[in-house]
């Protein structure tokens, strides 16, 4: 490929995709060949903080600049998979369509809160998205977000909703730590701390990925990924960075212990959303475009050799 994300050791498809088959489609397979299908290519995954009329950090955007992000990944024909259903290879798409993961760091109420009546606010992120799949019936409105203790203003009935409307909910730490500035202990602590909030308030959420705080490793990079304190073990199955590049296909080579993100947010700036889907729309050849099989990957003959090495999968190289 010309580009594609970069990592420290990989671990192929083997470790992370799920063995049992997806759901079967009902509706006719199209010929892959035409429609480029290229389930070697690469996701984008993005990143989203605060919306806000009047953003104070490049990291934040306005609800119009979300709204319209929205309708140019439509247009472009992404569809929204979980960070769970990207790694485990779950992405059941129609033909022609690309998977596109809207991540959300640090549980803010921009993104989720609820007026009197128990409803949520328009003008928040899921309010937005879940207004935008209405109108576009086809384009499902699935997220995951990356949640601290006291989530979206320590509202007890949002991870609750959020689990119950089938988003994703992942761990950012109990209070946003800055993980290389903490001892082991510190680390395992926050992470703990984290997961026993998630886990009470949403025991069905199946809690996979973390998305480390200002994109920092504590010193021991494992310890992002596995420990336990007090009494409490934790181990995810990826970990997810701050930048900033498109992630590779789940069904290629991966580092899931470094799943690059692209930044969303007010104006532009090196590699952000607005230069990946650029950049991905000028090499379309270069972006993951489903069969519509969800039980074949699909891919041009001249990829072959980018395929990881999972025996369950059924490929169809063309």
């Amino acid at each position: 490929m010309a580009f594609a994300a970069c990592g420290t050791p990989k671990d192929t498809v083997a470790a992370i995709v799920e063995t049992a088959s997806p759901p079967a489609t009902t509706s006719a397979i199209p010929d892959p060949a035409a429609v480029a299908a290229n389930e070697l290519g690469l996701v984008p995954v993005l990143m989203y903080h605060q919306l806000t009329p009047s953003p104070a950090s490049e990291y934040d955007q306005t609800p119009e600049e979300f709204r319209l992000e929205l309708e140019r990944l439509h247009h472009e024909n992404y569809r929204p998979v979980t960070a769970a259903d990207y790694l485990s290879g779950r992405i059941d798409l129609p033909a022609g369509t690309h998977p596109v993961v809207l991540t959300f760091d640090d549980s803010t109420r921009s993104q989720l809160r609820f007026a009197d009546d128990g409803k949520v606010v328009s003008d928040t992120a899921i309010g937005i998205l879940n207004d935008f799949a209405a109108r576009n019936p086809d384009f499902e409105p699935r997220a995951t977000f990356y949640v601290n203790n006291e989530p979206f203003g320590n509202d007890s009935r949002a991870l609750p909703w959020l689990a119950e409307h089938g988003y994703e909910i992942g761990a950012h730490t109990a209070s946003h730590a800055d993980l290389a500035s903490l001892d082991a202990t510190g680390v395992q602590r926050e992470l703990v701390e984290n997961v026993r909030v998630i886990k009470s308030a949403a025991p069905r959420n199946d809690l996979r990925t973390m998305a480390l705080p200002l994109g920092v490793f504590p010193t021991d990079h494992a310890l992002a990924t596995e420990g336990s304190w007090d009494g409490t073990p934790y181990k995810f199955d990826a970990v997810m960075l701050v930048g900033a590049q498109p992630a590779p296909s789940p069904f290629g080579e991966i580092d899931r212990w470094a799943i690059p993100r692209i930044r969303s947010g007010n104006g532009e700036v090196p590699f952000d959303s607005a230069y990946w889907l650029d950049r991905l729309a000028e090499n379309p050849d270069q972006r993951y475009t489903a069969d519509g099989d969800p039980n074949t990957v699909s891919f041009p003959k001249s990829l072959a050799g980018e395929l990881g090495s999972a025996q369950s999968l059924h490929t169809n190289a063309y």
